[in-house]
């Protein structure tokens, strides 16, 4: 997939059918609308191109948010990638872009440009200043410069709820990764750089590897999650996938202030990781964060962790490690 991020790197000529969203997070709804663009494309013997926005418009009109997006632009471009579309452009959201009227915008950036024959779009799609287009002004806009508009309606839940980013941000929130990853199609992941702890972990015969304060991504509620520590292997474009179990909370245990995330790497004493940026995956909450009478009663429950973790992912119990067999310093 190529990936343009300016007007001029677009080829002139170019004709397509071309979908527009923010796709935070690429859930099952965005993906059905990436496809649908995708398929029709093809049908018309055209490139079919998926636009989307960075930064998010939100943080743009609604600084005070604090929205945070699900996922990194990489991430969401990999996604997009994955549909099978030809190109991504990612349009630099600012002044020029959203003081832009509907018809400038379409002209601008669709016809103009993408040459678009074709604009596939989910029911609530709105563009142009102050949101001031809708379906029907894109619909108007096609009759009068020549391309046509598709609506791909919205899909739900068998329990009735539509799939939306909204959803997701919900159920991170309560911790239930399990559930956004039913609605994502795939499961969560947050990026960040690793960084010296309290060493606390390590000292126990669980090292950790925690992440920085610069983590991209939505990070679940407070708790212990099965899931994958994902880095790239040196001197290589491959990834490799460490089973661990993942805390993230405010470490109450030992009266603990700041927020963190830590992952812990099955069985794994002779890992360096400080000053890489790795990726951490979630596939299931195994207990919330807790507070115990003793640190044996601690140790204890960390075990019983590391046992279900190896359960839930289906790898091989591992137990503590030897703090003096741990290399990274």
């Amino acid at each position: 997939m190529q990936v343009w991020t300016s007007l001029a790197d677009i080829p002139a000529g170019t004709q397509s059918v071309v979908t527009i969203g923010n796709f935070d997070g690429m859930h099952r709804g965005h993906r059905r609308v990436i496809a649908t663009c995708r398929d029709r494309a093809r049908r018309r013997e055209v490139q079919a191109v998926a636009c989307t926005f960075d930064p998010h418009p939100a943080s743009i009109h609604r600084p005070e948010s604090g929205l945070t997006l699900i996922n990194p632009l990489q991430d969401r471009l990999d996604a997009i990638a994955a549909t099978g579309v030809d190109a991504a452009f990612v349009i630099h959201y600012d002044q020029s872009v959203y003081s832009l009227t509907a018809e400038e915008f379409a002209l601008t950036y669709l016809v103009d440009t993408l040459g678009a024959v074709e604009i596939v779009v989910g029911e609530d799609f709105r563009f142009g200043c102050g949101n001031s287009g809708d379906i029907d002004t894109l619909r108007e806009l096609g009759r009068e410069h020549g391309f046509d508009v598709v609506m791909v309606a919205d899909i739900e839940a068998p329990e009735g709820r539509r799939w939306s980013s909204s959803w997701v941000r919900e159920l991170l929130a309560e911790g239930d990764v399990a559930g956004a990853a039913r609605v994502l199609g795939h499961m969560h992941r947050i990026r960040g750089t690793v960084e010296h702890g309290f060493k606390r972990g390590r000292e126990l015969g669980f090292p950790t590897a925690n992440l920085s304060e610069d983590v991209e991504g939505v990070i679940p509620g407070d708790g212990v999650y099965a899931g994958w520590l994902v880095r790239q292997v040196p001197g290589t474009t491959a990834g490799e996938f460490l089973p661990a179990a993942i805390s993230v909370g405010t470490n109450p245990q030992f009266d603990g202030e700041k927020r963190t995330v830590e992952a812990h790497v099955l069985g794994r004493s002779d890992l360096n990781l400080y000053g890489e940026r790795v990726a951490v995956t979630f596939v299931s909450k195994i207990r919330p964060m807790m507070t115990f009478d003793s640190l044996d009663d601690l140790l204890c429950q960390m075990d019983d962790d590391l046992r279900v973790t190896a359960f839930v992912l289906g790898v091989g119990v591992s137990g503590r490690v030897d703090p003096a067999a741990v290399t990274a310093h």
